[in-house]
């Protein structure tokens, strides 16, 4: 496999995000956000359900799947290129490429079908340094 272009530095996240079973993306996504943050994408309040959807798979609630794996996706890519506490900022911050909204917060209370292209623009745009 090639090496992704900076005009689609996250493909192989991508392919990752739709290959890979979802305990397998819970468990890695946490290790770079951590699983309270995990939790808060996913959509419940306990990081026991992280651990239970990482260790038992545990099928997730209602749309937490899409959540996670698009979140995945943004953070395996930033990963690649920044610590996981820049990471951890870029998910929790106010972006002034999505009019000044924390991507957190998006991902959580949006639909990720209709906020996932303005998310993936935006670390893009992050990662070309503007």
């Amino acid at each position: 496999m090639g090496v992704p272009s900076l005009a689609r530095p996250d493909l192989a996240a991508h392919r990752r995000a739709i290959q890979a079973a979802f305990p397998a993306i819970v468990k890695e996504l946490a290790e770079i956000l951590g699983k309270k943050l995990t939790a808060y994408i996913g959509g419940v309040k306990d990081t026991r359900v992280v651990e239970r959807w990482m260790e038992d798979g545990v099928e997730p609630y209602r749309d937490a799947d899409r959540r996670i794996r698009l979140a995945y996706q943004i953070a395996k890519t930033l990963s690649e290129h920044d610590s996981a506490r820049v990471v951890q900022a870029w998910f929790t911050g106010l972006n002034p490429e999505l009019q000044d909204r924390s991507p957190i917060r998006l991902l959580k209370e949006e639909d990720p079908e209709k906020i996932g292209r303005e998310l993936l623009n935006a670390m893009r745009a992050f990662l070309a340094g503007g």
